[in-house]
């Protein structure tokens, strides 16, 4: 398995969450028609990285389709870490 399937499995998994996130606050009534615009912007961008980058790999441009991935996957990653030594560091954050 290549790096570039590792990484857009991750940021898969990152736009899995937001679409989550999204079908949530539509259900409970948080996204309105006053914040539709910036979740359409956000599951947009979303999607160009995710299509983008396959489509880069298609054409024989892996550089920069893993480079476009690491735009959502390095922010992630960087989470992810700090949530788990939040989780296993058992200190206080309040």
């Amino acid at each position: 398995m290549n790096w570039f399937w590792i990484i857009w499995g991750f940021d898969a998994l990152i736009a899995l969450i937001a679409v989550y996130f999204f079908l949530i606050g539509l259900s409970d009534g948080t996204v309105s028609a006053r914040n539709m615009k910036m979740w359409l912007g956000l599951l947009l961008g979303l999607a160009v990285i995710l299509g983008g980058s396959i489509w880069l790999r298609s054409h024989g441009h892996t550089g920069m389709a893993i480079s476009l991935l690491g735009i959502l996957a390095i922010p992630g990653f960087l989470y992810a870490l700090f949530m788990i030594v939040n989780l296993l560091s058992n200190e206080r954050w309040n």
